[in-house]
């Protein structure tokens, strides 16, 4: 399965672009969706979702035209937008069954799917009870169910980790591994780290525009040998964030532990060459296209 995006572009007025000529092939997989507010992630993922349509541009699932026949890829979605919704009066069975109707699933074996799903999500002990009485944490969870409720083979994800704690945000993407081989998945999130652990490859984007499109280790190698650690004092912060990319920042009382990028050859004495991560280089990207 393979989806071929060319030269999209999403125009909502004269002064607001979504998407500017925007091309990506995805395949199989966990592609993770890199990118500041306003990159375009969401834009991108509605128009794929069938939820937008683009200004120009093509976009064909395996040889299909998707702007023009839409149902091809909505027989076999699965998305959880960034705003999901809920009926707070419906509990988990309830909203899931109203789901599944919406999407055309049925048959005999339905509450058993809806019975995996929310023991994938563990939600099984809170099923019976309102979804309005639930946490946003526990609401963003059976939003993760709603969207794999018809075995989708395209699945799309806004930021489906936020309100997860730890624990379940290891759960989810255990769940996502499961289903990666027979899927392609899309996921966007603010959460470096969730996309560094998942995904297959890495689409790194801003104002509208693909920066960058590979699997991590190539993406990464963009900054090796640029990344460095060193010991300053808190006065000279300032003015080393005018010289140099700077990662984070960990206070030592009156000292600062800087990880930061050089945007050329040199480095500040006495610092130490660090190995570079996905989040190195994703800030390198974007703040210097």
């Amino acid at each position: 399965m393979s989806l071929v995006i060319t030269n999209l572009t999403k125009q909502y007025n004269k002064n607001k672009t979504g998407l500017s000529d925007y091309s990506i092939t995805i395949n199989k997989g966990v592609l993770g969706l890199l990118g500041p507010n306003g990159a375009g992630k969401s834009t991108l993922m509605k128009i794929i979702a069938t939820i937008s349509k683009p200004t120009q541009g093509t976009l064909f699932l395996d040889g299909e035209d998707i702007v023009n026949n839409p149902d091809r890829i909505r027989k076999v979605l699965g998305y959880l937008p960034q705003d999901f919704g809920v009926y707070p009066n419906l509990n988990a069975y309830e909203f899931l069954e109203y789901i599944a109707a919406m999407k055309g699933v049925g048959g005999k074996d339905l509450r058993k799917r809806i019975d995996m799903l929310l023991e994938g999500v563990n939600l099984t002990a809170d099923a019976k009870r309102p979804i309005g009485t639930y946490s946003g944490g526990m609401k963003q969870r059976i939003g993760i169910a709603q969207a794999l409720l018809n075995d989708p083979k395209v699945l799309i994800f806004d930021e489906p980790t936020v309100g997860l704690d730890p624990e379940e945000r290891m759960r989810f993407r255990q769940l996502i591994s499961d289903l990666a081989d027979d899927c392609i998945i899309i996921l966007s999130s603010h959460i470096v780290s969730d996309i560094e652990t998942i995904s297959d490859e890495v689409a790194i984007m801003k104002s509208g525009r693909l920066l960058e499109k590979a699997i991590q280790p190539d993406i990464i190698k963009q900054v090796e040998g640029r990344v460095f650690e060193t010991l300053i004092d808190n006065s000279e912060l300032t003015t080393f964030k005018i010289k140099y990319l700077v990662v984070n920042t960990i206070r030592q009382k009156d000292k600062v532990n800087v990880r930061y990028i050089t945007r050329g050859s040199g480095s500040e004495p006495g610092s130490v060459i660090v190995p570079a991560t996905l989040e190195d280089a994703y800030l390198f990207l974007t703040q210097n296209s």
